[in-house]
């Protein structure tokens, strides 16, 4: 249920920048998922900070959290606010470095991090998207009035490329620039 999501949100993606939907089956077939199970709990003594503040390596993230919340979103003036899931069953869609640079910058990855307030231990699960295929924008998202910002690139080559220069900062989303930017950055 929660990879259909996924992709009713990449189908939206591509209707929404009028790039063809034959586009969208290789797009879906070279898409890999990680379910991960996420606990937080607050340390005694310790701050709130569950998890700093990042952003994901994925294409997309979705996030499902049981009833103690601690999600905040950075917001591009840099106050952070806390996600309020509208029900018990919502679902926070996170946009992702890979979405960032496959989009041309017209998406931007988004910079959270988890509190943890009280005793209440917090459970999220995870399902991150990966491509397997290369990465780039394609060209309904390039033109005059917005010149590619991102060579061509593999999702595994860019996780790589974190793991080895960014082990003490996952946040940076410089990073993808550093990697695939191209001078027009």
């Amino acid at each position: 249920m929660v990879a259909q999501l996924q992709k009713l949100v990449v189908r939206m993606l591509l209707e929404s920048y009028g790039i063809r939907t034959d586009k969208y089956d290789a797009h879906s077939d070279s898409t890999t998922y990680l379910m991960r199970l996420l606990k937080y709990r607050r340390s005694k003594g310790e701050t709130n900070l569950g998890f700093k503040g990042h952003t994901d390596k994925s294409f997309v993230s979705i996030l499902h959290q049981n009833q103690v919340n601690g999600l905040e979103v950075r917001l591009n003036d840099g106050e952070w606010v806390y996600y309020q899931p509208s029900s018990s069953s919502s679902f926070a869609v996170i946009a992702g470095d890979v979405i960032m640079a496959w989009s041309n910058d017209r998406i931007k990855s988004c910079y959270h991090r988890v509190m943890v307030e009280g005793e209440e231990v917090r459970y999220a699960v995870g399902l991150f998207s990966f491509l397997t295929a290369i990465v780039e924008a394609p060209e309904e998202l390039v033109d005059e009035d917005h010149p590619l910002l991102y060579k061509p690139f593999y999702n595994q080559d860019l996780l790589d490329f974190y793991v080895k220069n960014n082990s003490q900062n996952k946040g940076d989303t410089n990073m993808v620039k550093a990697y695939c930017g191209t001078s027009m950055l």
